[in-house]
């Protein structure tokens, strides 16, 4: 893979730098650090990035003592050996999914002959079924037996002090390979109504389903096959209430269906399960994002202070990168780390118009809490290029776009002083994009630099609330009904934003932008 120096994503990055793109050359995964006084602080004001080295995937939080416990996949030895040096679990805890509290490794690799722990899921054993005390903390994890690279197995972890710390169940896997490439991502709930548990495992271009009684043994009982989205990876079952009170079961997955002109993201069906199998309401899936990098996403409980499972809300979280150019951000020079996470977002079910149903996505509310500034720009009538008096690297900015004939409008952000510089995001014709083409970003090949989702041109309005960080942006179209993320490094000296148009004049009204204190 080719793709960006990182040392080129500095150039512009402090005051008096000169603002050119400097060559593409490759970008060498296991580099160290070089912490010179030349580079600025490129860390994300408000997204959730790892302590140093490295981060993949999330894992889903689980509620314990009050607190979402949020593991991931981390590499200590990302700057000696590169990605495939291996992950253990980390662990950071939570009270409101803004803020977050490192606590170390909780699952360790290398201490068993299977090497590291890739991704699986935590639960929590309330009924002591799998015979190491009731409220033990219990992780189905993917391995590769022996520590090769050519099998993968599920194995199990126990933890008996809340989380924190986890101890392998032997050597051997709970869930053996039956003889397939593709295995892995265990992904286990509790189906109270029949007693046992149900796993789902990511095998290509299928996701099984698995029973067990106690953890520690499982029988496959069916599996969903789709085709043609890549392979499958990261699966997600889960039920929620739709805002007409219709019960519906979702399943997700990650996958990377840029081949066939789909996203890279979550992959989503409702549909109904009967604790064996899964019947997809339609073949084709809908996507929970539409951008370039939110990936290795899972769902999570929403739990009231008490403790409550608000039954209508899921909590999601993705990580803000692509395997096409995973080491390529300026995070690794300035800050020693690569690796951020999305915004955790409240996920609900909304029946569509046309019939049918589909999730819809919106920031956490708990990030109202943090807000240190907010400037109110009113409403704003915009013909070409309207350039406004603010500045700024990381900040959310909310406004609803009236018109009444153009051909597009929206916004430029992190715009450069002259103008040439940009990510671009808004609405042309019939679709909604986000656009980092102006601006550096990871992605070398000039393919994958605009995002779209559907857009009717008809309704001549439109919401937009976009988070923009150091090196991101999000995009939350119409109440997230679809929403864009991609990595983006625009140099630091770009601050600027304009509004703008296309053939026509529009009203951007309510312009309001928040900055954040975490």
């Amino acid at each position: 893979m080719r793709g960006l120096s990182r040392r080129a994503l500095f150039a512009g990055s402090t005051a008096g730098a000169a603002a050119v793109l400097l060559p593409v050359t490759a970008a060498p995964a296991a580099a160290k650090p070089k912490a010179t006084a030349a580079c600025a602080r490129y860390r994300a004001a408000y997204h959730f990035t790892v302590p140093d080295q490295w981060k993949n995937d999330p894992q889903r939080p689980v509620w314990i003592d009050g607190e979402y416990h949020y593991y991931y996949l981390y590499n200590a030895d990302y700057f000696t050996g590169g990605t495939e040096a291996g992950t253990a679990w980390r662990l950071a805890t939570s009270r409101d999914l803004v803020s977050f509290t490192d606590r170390g490794i909780a699952v360790p690799k290398d201490t068993t002959v299977n090497g590291d722990v890739w991704s699986g899921s935590a639960v929590v054993d309330v009924g002591n079924t799998a015979g190491f005390g009731a409220g033990a903390v219990i992780v189905l994890v993917t391995m590769s037996p022996g520590g090769g690279t050519d099998r993968q197995a599920q194995f199990l972890y126990y933890s008996t002090d809340g989380g924190r710390t986890f101890r392998p169940h032997g050597t051997d896997p709970v869930l053996p390979n039956p003889g397939v490439r593709d295995f892995r991502d265990p992904k286990v709930v509790r189906d109270e109504e029949r007693g046992r548990w149900v796993m789902t495992l990511a095998e290509n271009d299928k996701v099984g389903f698995y029973h067990s009684a106690d953890l520690r043994s499982w029988t496959y009982v069916s599996g969903f096959v789709k085709g043609g989205i890549g392979v499958l990876e990261c699966p997600d079952l889960f039920r929620v209430t739709a805002d007409d009170g219709t019960w519906k079961w979702v399943l997700g997955v990650s996958a990377n269906a840029k081949g066939a002109g789909l996203p890279n993201t979550y992959a989503y069906w409702t549909g109904s399960f009967d604790g064996t199998a899964f019947t997809a309401d339609a073949d084709a899936p809908q996507w929970l994002d539409h951008g370039w990098d939110w990936y290795g996403a899972v769902t999570f409980e929403k739990r009231t202070p008490d403790g409550t499972v608000d039954e209508g809300t899921r909590y999601a979280i993705g990580w803000l990168n692509n395997w096409d150019y995973a080491n390529t951000t300026p995070t690794i020079d300035s800050d020693g780390f690569n690796g951020t996470d999305s915004i955790v977002r409240e996920v609900t079910l909304k029946r569509a118009s046309s019939g049918g149903y589909y999730l819809a996505s919106r920031p956490v509310a708990a990030l109202d809490s943090y807000v240190s500034r907010t400037v109110n720009l009113g409403d704003l009538e915009v013909s070409g290029t309207r350039v406004l008096d603010y500045t700024g690297t990381a900040y959310e900015l909310t406004c609803e776009i009236t018109w009444d004939q153009l051909k597009g409008a929206g916004l430029q952000l992190r715009r450069s002083a002259d103008g040439g510089r940009h990510v671009d995001a808004g609405i042309y014709a019939d679709f909604a994009f986000l656009n980092r083409r102006t601006t550096v970003n990871p992605d070398a090949s000039g393919r994958w630099q605009e995002s779209r989702s559907p857009f009717d041109p008809g309704a001549r309005t439109v919401k937009l609330r976009i988070l923009v960080d150091r090196t991101s942006v999000e995009m939350f179209v119409d109440d997230g009904r679809y929403v864009h993320s991609s990595e983006v490094f625009p140099y630091l000296v770009d601050t600027g934003l304009a509004l703008f148009t296309i053939d026509g004049t529009a009203v951007f009204r309510d312009v309001r932008i928040r900055e954040f204190a975490v």
